[in-house]
């Protein structure tokens, strides 16, 4: 496995079980409805649509899609475990903490 496709690999797995790694609401997701809300993060967990425009490092670290005429965007990071600089390693999930951010298009 390639070094790209070990860290597409983690950041599915993590996207799609949130295990491992640290979630983010921004305040535009934390205002949605219960159920709209459950509704988004259904959508990143299962997002699948990656192309070239939006994934053109292959990592799957980043995705948008429409909800309820909405647009949200959703993105993962990698930092050290203390979370104070960004990870040297993402293929490494002993030296790396990924957070992920779910967000209205509008916050970014």
């Amino acid at each position: 496995m390639t070094k790209t496709e070990r860290i597409a690999h983690l950041n599915d797995v993590f996207r799609s079980t949130f295990i491992g790694g640290r979630v983010v609401l921004t305040e535009g997701i934390r205002a949605l409805s219960e159920s709209d809300r459950a509704e988004v993060i259904t959508k990143v967990r299962t997002f699948a649509d990656f192309t070239e425009d939006n994934d053109p490092h292959k990592e799957r670290d980043f995705g948008a899609f429409e909800h309820e005429e909405q647009r949200f965007f959703w993105k993962i990071d990698y930092y050290d475990r203390a979370l104070e600089f960004g990870s040297e390693d993402p293929t490494d999930p002993k030296a790396t903490t990924r957070v992920l951010t779910i967000m209205l298009a509008e916050e970014y």
